[in-house]
């Protein structure tokens, strides 16, 4: 059943007055946008490929912003003496917060009754905060040389602020990607939601790819360079530019239903072109529980207060409730929760200290020889050959994603799944026995296909999983508004796996790495993601 642009925000007429109209002029009616089937949810309209494109554009700034991260915190943290005892806290914080915030927010922003829509104020605070972060770590020693003169409390203030920026600008980027999904759940029907979460591993890989293109350009010696004080602040300049332009299109790509239009039928926030009267009654007609479906509709045009009494309680959602509606999840959403935690466990451990691996083990130099000596030059050209195997694995994950499209119908996302564990695991391996340079260069590539998968096909799954639980409380009459638990919150509790893989492994694996090398950290991804492997074929559900 479909509203008019007119009576969208209008009461309903009596059901006897809205069947004939209906039925006198359903055969002129243009095609609708928006519908709403019996159980009261929105049927939202197929979106047209640029639209899918413009809402994956946040995933593109997030990654480009993320590759600059991973090319210049280091160095930045160098730069102004930051003690070795206090890296790890660095990498901690961040993930522990986000790790015990991430479901707050999810729930939150499934309540959230903003007239801007349920996710795009929580991505538009994040995003802000992710340029906040950006701006305090890479030009923090220039902010505080500003106001401070003396050298000593410059030097404190300036590791204050840096290490502030780097929690900031992770938190925000770890956690915006639940209300990017979330979002996308949202406003696109199921074929949609498919097509975007593919254009979403796409432009990940692409902004990746050219981030750590353009952190791998001297800009000292180019006009920008000259401009700026340094070569952190053209980085900067960079990267905000193309945060804030890719936040904008994606915040403007699909309109969102306020959630207090959700709850009353009669004020759904339709997108029209035109005029559109009601259509389907005669369908509706035609089924036996018409009478029950027009009571559900008529249930949700009760008064404005009630409504927004209701929403309030439940934005005063309490921890411990929350919790509960976690730990009460079905048995098939932990599973598929604990084999992303395998997945992002196997592909950080690797990430985060190949450039490292690059240099030491392959090609057989050291970051504790003296700056002019052949060993440290030869790190840190092995460190440089590593940036580029993260470009690789950059342009592989866009091209990948693209494949799985043509993959899915022949393999499934069983397939895809298991495929994406079994290459990386076996890659990773092969890199860690054999670790030469053109070697680990190709079998970098395989790390793309890691990458896409943990981006696509978990979210994938959500998504069938809520499908087919629409599709049950369709046929056995549940209204809508009885599912308490929402897209966000499930969102975040799988995001919440990438905080958690960071928190293991910033416990864990830098005492295995001080210990043994970063040869451990190749053969930990290998063996964590063949373990993952068959937590994949077993154990996660697959919706047939």
């Amino acid at each position: 059943m479909t509203l008019t642009k007119e009576s969208s925000y209008g009461a309903f007429p009596p059901p006897s007055e809205e069947s004939k109209a209906d039925m006198d002029s359903s055969r002129e009616e243009e095609a609708v946008p928006q519908s709403v089937s019996r159980t009261g949810a929105v049927v939202p309209k197929q979106r047209a490929m640029g639209r899918l494109v413009m809402h994956s554009m946040a995933m593109f700034g997030r990654e480009f912003c993320y590759a600059v991260e991973a090319a210049f915190v280091t160095p930045v943290l160098l730069s102004v003496g930051l003690p070795k005892n206090l890296y790890s806290l660095v990498w901690l914080i961040s993930p522990i917060l986000g790790f015990m915030l991430q479901p707050v927010v999810g729930s939150a922003s499934d309540h959230c009754t903003c007239s801007w829509g349920r996710r795009r104020p929580y991505i538009l605070g994040l995003g802000l905060i992710m340029l906040l972060g950006m701006a305090l770590y890479l030009n923090g020693d220039v902010m505080i040389s500003a106001f401070i003169d003396e050298r000593s409390k410059q030097r404190t203030w300036a590791i204050v602020i840096t290490m502030l920026g780097v929690v900031l600008f992770d938190f925000a980027a770890d956690f915006i990607d639940g209300p990017i999904k979330a979002y996308l759940f949202d406003v696109c029907s199921h074929q949609d939601k498919e097509k975007g979460l593919h254009y979403h591993a796409l432009l990940t890989g692409l902004g990746g790819a050219l981030g750590y293109l353009t952190g791998a350009v001297d800009w000292g010696h180019t006009v920008l360079g000259f401009s700026l004080a340094s070569e952190f602040q053209v980085i900067f300049f960079f990267a905000a530019l193309v945060l804030l332009i890719c936040l904008t299109v994606h915040l403007y790509s699909i309109p969102e239903v306020p959630l207090r239009y959700e709850n009353e039928e009669t004020k759904l926030l339709l997108e029209v072109t035109g005029s559109y009267k009601y259509s389907s009654i005669e369908e509706e007609l035609k089924k036996s529980d018409f009478k029950s479906t027009c009571a559900g509709i008529m249930a949700g045009t009760k008064s404005e207060k009630s409504a927004v009494v209701r929403t309030e309680e439940q934005r005063r959602m309490t921890l411990k409730s929350l919790l509960k509606t976690l730990l009460n999840m079905p048995s098939h959403y932990r599973y598929l929760c604990v084999s992303h935690l395998f997945g992002w466990m196997a592909f950080l451990s690797n990430m985060l200290f190949f450039t490292d691996f690059m240099g030491q083990v392959v090609y057989q130099g050291s970051p504790y020889a003296p700056h002019n000596s052949t060993l440290y030059l030869t790190y840190k050209a092995g460190v440089e050959m590593g940036c580029w195997g993260l470009c690789i694995n950059a342009i592989a994950s866009s091209v990948y994603s693209y494949l799985q499209k043509i993959l899915l119908p022949y393999l499934g996302l069983k397939g895809l799944y298991f495929i994406g564990y079994l290459l990386f695991g076996l890659g990773t391996g092969l890199i860690g026995l054999f670790p030469h340079v053109h070697s680990t260069l190709a079998l970098c590539s395989l790390f793309g296909v890691m990458s896409s998968t943990l981006y696509t096909v978990p979210f994938q799954l959500i998504a069938e999983y809520h499908r087919e639980e629409e599709t049950l409380k369709l046929q056995t009459g549940v209204q809508a508004g009885d599912y308490e638990r929402g897209k966000g919150i499930d969102c975040a509790a799988l995001t919440c796996m990438v905080q958690l893989a960071q928190i293991i492994l910033g416990v864990g694996l830098g005492f295995l790495v001080s210990i043994a090398g970063s040869a451990v950290t190749v053969i930990s991804a290998s063996t964590v993601s063949l373990i993952g492997c068959c937590f994949v074929a077993f154990r996660v559900r697959y919706v047939q």
